[in-house]
């Protein structure tokens, strides 16, 4: 039931001790933790493309029994939110495309969100797992749009309709 959120916090600590440790890209725990979802992305992102084979990790089959009835072609939806995820880690990674990518994310985690609370309600299994519960499901969905938002607001960067105020960082 840990595993992604273990997916994140790993790496984001990781990330920073690499930071402390004197590499500037992760100097603050604002960058180890969209480096660390960008890790979570590729790994889950990943598992959307492979085969059932009773691994570790989540197979197609198994996310694509997570999508619920009312949605049309599963089996193609669930590649195409993979694709979405890798590509939003990428571009997580560069400062540049980090807003456009942590917002692309945060959205796709929301359209998600149905799928997770279908998954936890009909108790669909992750591979060899039981159904994660709703009432973790949800709070880990919050998690992970939180830190994608973050990740949208970077320094220096306004969205639409919004302005700085005197005294009060971007950061």
């Amino acid at each position: 039931m840990f595993e992604s959120l273990m997916l994140l916090a790993v790496p984001t600590l990781v990330f920073r001790l690499l930071g402390a440790l004197g590499v500037g890209r992760f100097a603050t725990w604002r960058a180890a933790v969209v480096h660390g979802l960008a890790v979570l992305f590729v790994a889950s992102g990943a598992a959307h493309f492979v085969p059932d084979g009773g691994g570790v990790m989540p197979s197609h089959d198994d996310l694509t029994a997570m999508v619920p009835p009312f949605v049309p072609l599963p089996h193609l939806v669930v590649y195409g939110t993979g694709l979405l995820e890798l590509l939003g880690a990428a571009g997580l990674v560069r400062t540049e495309t980090r807003p456009v990518a942590g917002l692309g994310l945060a959205v796709l985690l929301v359209l998600m969100l149905p799928a997770n609370v279908y998954a936890a309600v009909a108790e669909v299994p992750l591979g060899d797992d039981p159904a994660t519960p709703l009432w973790f499901r949800i709070p880990e969905q919050a998690v992970y749009i939180a830190v994608a938002l973050l990740a949208a607001g970077g320094r220096g960067v306004r969205l639409p309709g919004r302005r700085a105020h005197a005294g009060v960082s971007a950061e």
